[in-house]
């Protein structure tokens, strides 16, 4: 077992009597930080090679989420099969690489769109591995008791990042073009890196595991088999797909509708940051309200302030709705998340959280090209319409059809779900 110093248990910022987890959450607040401004800078740089083209915004953002759907699966494998630490290493290291070549070409002004296709196919590759590792890789930092705790708190942290690192991001293109913020996210892998490096594996939380084969059909059988997960994962794809698509709409919307420049782009991922971040700290007080009812009713509000904000009619009323917008999906998604990991035995967590990330980010890359040539054809206020109209048409049908099935079953376990899956395997 991990260890740890006394915290009172009830503190929102419980997780942080773990020494392990005080190391790397710093690192991972500055890496986040990079990430944003990258993210911003990718988006910017897109519009700025094809003379503000929404169909090219949305098909980079395809490409970099497209490794998800071939590799998270195999991800989650990796994080029940593998060492996590050192599988985070290599995938810090190799997008690491990618932001870093990224910065080189556009500040020796030798990128071309292909490049950026590229890179952030390679970049998404990196996630796509990386991400269900890092999620199961949680629990063995704090243990289950604290996990819960844990994932408010990485996603303040991750949201905290996005408060900077747009705004952060916006100041840099104004003043030196696109490059240094592409540098600037490769020099923060390090401090991740370097953190992996400072952990002590003495601390780490291992239960007695269940052995298993540690194949992707176990999790996938685990998922089919537990309403509570299930439907969890009905929900989040439905928001992700539709709803979660700020790149592309805050783009458009400063380009297209408003006519403003990168640093008010930036500003927008900075409103939406104070939402998410407020929406991620409020959520470690509300662990008792995290069931499968309040991921679906949070679903249909995120959806309406979607639509909302489809109407709004000038950039001040925008991004003073763009926080509201961000409590709302932080909120519901930090809630979903938790369910699964805390529901989920730990022999198969992180297969089961690599089939949650597959639902989560494998709709973006055939969500978002379509949702990119929408705001060619109708506009992009009626693409972000229709987007939180679809989701909330499938919060609303989730609702009826399974709201009488989100408890979470008592008398499902993980051997006897492997044991009913291998029995039909072999029939």
């Amino acid at each position: 077992m991990g260890i740890s110093v006394t915290t009172p248990k009830g503190a929102n910022w419980r997780s942080f009597r773990h020494r392990n987890y005080r190391i790397l959450f710093p690192a991972n607040a500055v890496s986040n930080i990079g990430s944003w401004t990258q993210r911003i800078a990718q988006d910017w740089l897109v519009l700025e090679l094809t003379n503000n083209n929404g169909t090219y915004l949305g098909l980079v953002t395809a490409i970099q989420f497209a490794p998800v759907l071939l590799f998270s699966l195999h991800g989650g494998a990796l994080a029940d099969r593998l060492d996590k630490q050192k599988v985070l290493i290599v995938t810090n290291i190799l997008g690491c690489a990618a932001s870093i070549a990224l910065g080189i070409l556009v500040m020796t002004h030798f990128v071309q769109l292909w490049h950026v296709f590229a890179l952030a196919g390679i970049l998404g590759i990196a996630t796509a591995i990386e991400a269900p590792v890092r999620q199961a890789f949680t629990s063995e930092l704090v243990g289950r008791e604290d996990l819960p705790n844990a994932v408010s708190l990485n996603s303040a942290n991750f949201n905290g990042g996005r408060l900077i690192g747009p705004a952060v991001s916006g100041l840099l293109i104004a003043a030196f073009g696109t490059g240094p913020s592409f540098l600037l996210n490769g020099i923060s892998y390090f401090f991740v890196i370097f953190a992996f490096f400072k952990l002590d594996k003495k601390a780490f939380f291992h239960q007695d595991e269940l052995k298993t084969t540690g194949n992707i059909r176990e999790g996938i059988a685990y998922a089919k088999a537990r309403p509570d997960i299930y439907v969890v994962m009905i929900m989040v794809f439905a928001i992700a797909t539709f709803g979660l698509n700020f790149q592309i709409f805050n783009a458009l919307m400063a380009t297209h509708e408003f006519k403003l420049g990168p640093a008010s782009f930036g500003l927008m991922g900075t409103f939406i940051a104070i939402g998410s971040l407020t929406g991620a700290i409020g959520s470690a007080r509300l662990e008792r309200f995290r069931t499968t009812r309040f991921v679906i009713i949070g679903g249909m509000l995120f959806s309406t302030s979607i639509i909302i904000l489809s109407v709004l009619p000038n950039y001040s009323s925008y991004i003073f709705w763009l926080p509201v917008c961000g409590v709302t999906a932080l909120t519901t998604l930090v809630s979903a998340n938790s369910i699964v990991q805390t529901n989920t035995d730990q022999a198969i967590r992180g297969r089961v959280m690599g089939l949650y990330l597959l639902i989560f980010m494998g709709g973006t890359p055939f969500g978002s090209p379509l949702i990119g040539l929408a705001t060619d054809f109708i506009g992009i206020r009626a693409t972000i319409a229709w987007c939180g109209g679809i989701s909330l048409s499938a919060s609303i049908l989730v609702w009826i059809k399974y709201r009488n099935k989100v408890a979470k079953p008592d008398d499902i376990s993980v051997a006897g779900v492997l044991k009913a899956s291998n029995r039909n395997q072999d029939n």
